[in-house]
C-alpha cells in the first residue's frame, strides 16, 4: 500500500476568492451553489430567539468590515483577534476581517491573561473583538504587549450597553451607513491558496500551543471536500433518505474559536443550507432541552458529550427523537460507546470522524454508504485527500499494518505562524505529519493514538484511547484518562485516573476500605480482557474531573502533575 485516496471525484474548489465571497456571495460557479429556502435562516440565537438570514449575514459583516476600515484602518495581513463565546455576530466579526483582507486569529475565552500574552506575543492583533466576561483577562493581557484599550471593541452589550470607554459593536455596525465604503480585497488566481484567513490554535494536548496558519483555500476547499463527500444539493436518494435535507437543523454548542465548531459547524452547515442554533457554552440539561424545543435533526459531538447521553440518567425524560445524524470526532470513541450511543438515538446515522486544526478540521469521516459508521473507525477519506502509512523504519505500511499517518490535500494549513523550525518538522514536503499512529483497514481509517502518547511498556505499546475506552464501560466510572507513569523495571507502567459517579466519590473519600474495593473492581474490569501489559499496574487514582481542552480531548500534561503515589495503592510487577 503506498498512497490511499478515496472518491468521488473532487471538483477544483476556486483558488480566487475569500472565504465569505465564497460562503456569502455565492460566487463559486464551478458547481451549483446548494440552494437556502428563504424561509430558513443561517444562525438562531438559542438566548434570544433572533434568527439571522443570508442576507442580513452579508448586510451585518459589510457594516462591520466598513465601520472597523473607517476606525482602525484594518487591512492586508492586520490581525484582528476574536475572544468570545459563541456569539450570533462571531460569523460577520470573521468574515468582515476577511473582506479588508485581514486575518481573524480565534482564541478561546477561557485563556487566562498569561495565556493571552503568549498567544499575542505570536500573533501581535491590531484589533481585539472581545466578549464583556472576557474584557478583565484581555486588558491585563493588553497591558503587557503594549495593544491601547481604544482597539477593543465588545462584541456584545450588557443590558444596553457595554463598559465605559470602549467601542461597541452594534454601535459600529448602526454608524456603518454614513461612512466611506471600504474597499474589498480581491484576490488573483491562486492567492487563495498562501493568503492566511485564520490563526487557529493547536490542540495543546502534549505542549504549548502553537498557532496553525489557514488559508482562504484551506477552508473552501473543505467545505467542497465535505459537501462532495456528503453529494450535497445531488439527488442520489429520495429526500427522506438524504443525510443533509433543506430546512435541517444542527446544534452549534461546539466553541466557533475551535476548528471543529469554526469550520464544520458554522461554514460548512451554512453551506450545505442548515441552519445553526447557536448556544454560548455546553449546558448538558439545556443541551437536551433544544434537541426537543427545536427539533435539532444534526449533531456534532466530541466524546464526553457521547459519554453524558450514554449514562446520565436525565437524558430519559427528553424527546430525541429527532436527531437522524450524529458525528462524534475530536478524539476516539470506543466501540461499546457507540453501541450505547444508537441505543440513546435509534432513528440516527451514526459515525466517526478524523481530523485535526493543522487539516482544516477534516480528514475523513463516515460514508454515505453506511447508516453506522464501521465501529471504532474514524471514517473515510473525504474526496482530494491522500494519505500514507509510514512504519518506524520509513517503509510503508501494508493493509492493516500500523504507522504514523501523513496527509496530503486542499485542506491541509499552511504551517505554524513565526515558527519555522516546527513548520519544517511537521509540514514535508507538502505533507502533514500528522503524529497520529494509524492504520487501514478496508479504505476506513482507525487511529491508534497519539505517537507521543503511546505507552510503552518493557517495550510493547499500550494505546491510553484503547483502555479508556473499555473502563468508560464500568457502572462507578463517569470519565477517565490514561497516563504512563515512569517504571525503573518495565519503562513505563499504564496509569489511569478516574471520575467515579457523584454517590461513589462522596462515598470513597469518606471510606478507604470502600475506596480500595472500588479501585480492584476497576482494576479487574481491565485485567479480565486486556493483555498484561495494558494493566492499570501504575496506579488508579480518583479525581474530581479530566482536564480536556475544548474539542473533548484529554490533556494529559496537565495529569502527570498530579500522582499521587499515595494514593495509587494498586502497583504490581509485569
Amino acid at each position: 500500500m503506498t498512497m490511499i485516496h478515496s472518491g468521488p471525484t473532487l471538483v477544483s474548489p476556486p483558488d480566487n476568492l475569500t472565504v465569505p465571497q465564497f460562503l456569502l456571495d455565492g460566487l463559486y460557479t464551478h458547481v451549483t451553489h446548494p440552494q437556502r429556502m428563504a424561509s430558513t435562516p443561517c444562525l438562531i440565537d438559542d438566548e434570544t430567539g433572533q434568527r439571522t438570514f443570508l442576507e442580513e449575514l452579508r448586510d451585518r459583516t459589510r457594516s462591520i468590515a466598513t465601520a472597523v476600515n473607517f476606525h482602525w484602518n484594518i487591512g492586508e495581513g492586520d490581525i484582528a483577534t476574536l475572544i468570545s463565546p459563541n456569539h450570533i455576530d462571531y460569523g460577520p466579526c470573521v468574515w468582515a476581517v476577511h473582506r479588508l483582507g485581514g486575518i481573524a486569529a480565534t482564541l478561546g475565552p477561557m485563556l487566562t491573561s498569561g495565556e493571552l500574552v503568549h498567544h499575542f506575543q505570536i500573533a501581535m492583533p491590531s484589533i481585539i473583538f472581545v466578549h464583556s466576561e472576557c474584557l478583565p483577562s484581555v486588558l491585563q493581557a493588553t497591558a503587557v504587549v503594549g495593544v491601547h484599550s481604544d482597539r477593543i471593541i465588545i462584541i456584545d452589550t450588557v443590558g444596553s450597553s457595554s463598559p465605559a470607554g470602549f467601542k461597541n459593536l452594534d454601535g459600529l455596525i448602526n454608524e456603518a451607513g454614513s461612512l466611506p465604503e471600504f474597499k474589498e480585497r480581491v484576490l488573483a488566481e491562486g492567492e487563495a491558496r498562501n493568503t492566511i484567513a485564520f490563526l487557529a490554535p493547536s490542540s495543546g494536548t502534549t505542549g504549548t500551543q502553537k498557532v496553525v496558519a489557514i488559508s482562504h483555500y484551506n477552508v473552501i476547499s473543505i467545505v467542497v471536500q465535505s459537501a462532495t463527500f456528503n453529494r450535497i444539493n445531488e439527488p442520489y436518494a429520495p429526500l427522506a433518505d438524504r443525510r443533509f435535507r433543506p430546512g435541517d437543523l444542527c446544534l452549534g454548542f461546539l466553541p466557533l474559536y475551535h476548528i471543529y465548531g469554526g469550520v464544520f459547524n458554522l461554514h460548512f452547515m451554512i453551506y450545505a443550507g442548515l441552519t445553526l442554533v447557536l448556544t454560548p457554552k455546553f449546558n448538558f440539561e439545556k443541551f437536551l432541552a433544544n434537541i426537543e424545543r427545536y427539533r435539532i435533526t444534526h449533531l456534532t459531538l466530541v466524546p464526553p458529550q457521547a459519554v453524558l447521553l450514554c449514562k446520565h440518567p436525565i437524558v430519559k425524560r427528553y424527546d430525541l427523537s429527532s436527531v437522524r445524524y450524529c458525528i462524534v470526532a475530536a478524539a476516539p470513541l470506543s466501540a461499546t460507546l457507540t453501541q450505547e450511543l444508537l441505543q440513546v438515538l435509534p432513528n440516527v446515522q451514526l459515525g466517526q470522524g478524523y481530523g485535526l486544526t493543522e487539516t482544516c478540521g477534516t480528514v475523513g469521516m463516515f460514508p454515505l454508504t453506511q447508516k453506522v459508521g464501521t465501529l471504532g473507525s474514524g471514517g473515510q477519506l473525504l474526496p482530494g485527500t491522500f494519505a500514507k502509512v509510514v512504519k518506524p523504519d520509513g517503509t510503508l505500511a501494508k493493509e492493516s499494518e500500523a504507522g504514523e499517518l501523513y496527509i496530503k490535500g486542499g485542506q491541509v494549513a499552511l504551517g505554524y505562524y513565526d515558527n519555522e523550525k516546527a513548520t519544517q518538522e511537521t509540514f514535508i514536503g507538502g505533507w502533514l505529519k500528522t503524529g497520529d499512529q494509524v492504520f487501514f483497514r478496508d479504505k476506513d481509517i482507525f487511529v491508534i493514538e497519539r505517537i507521543k502518547e503511546l505507552i510503552k511498556v518493557k517495550g510493547l505499546q499500550v494505546a491510553p484511547a484503547e483502555l479508556e475506552g473499555h473502563l468508560l464501560t464500568h457502572p462507578s466510572v463517569v470519565d477517565a484518562a490514561v497516563v504512563g507513569i515512569p517504571d525503573e523495571y518495565s519503562g513505563e507502567l499504564p496509569m489511569a485516573f478516574i471520575v467515579l459517579q457523584p454517590e461513589l466519590a462522596a462515598a470513597v473519600e469518606k471510606n478507604t476500605l470502600f475506596a480500595g474495593e472500588i479501585r480492584s473492581s476497576i482494576f479487574k474490569h481491565v485485567q479480565d480482557v486486556k493483555s498484561k501489559h495494558k494493566w492499570l499496574t501504575g496506579g488508579i487514582q480518583f479525581t474530581e474531573s479530566i482536564p480536556r481542552n475544548p474539542s473533548g480531548k484529554i490533556l494529559r500534561r496537565l495529569l502527570r502533575p498530579k500522582i499521587d503515589s499515595v494514593k495509587t495503592t494498586i502497583r504490581a510487577r509485569l
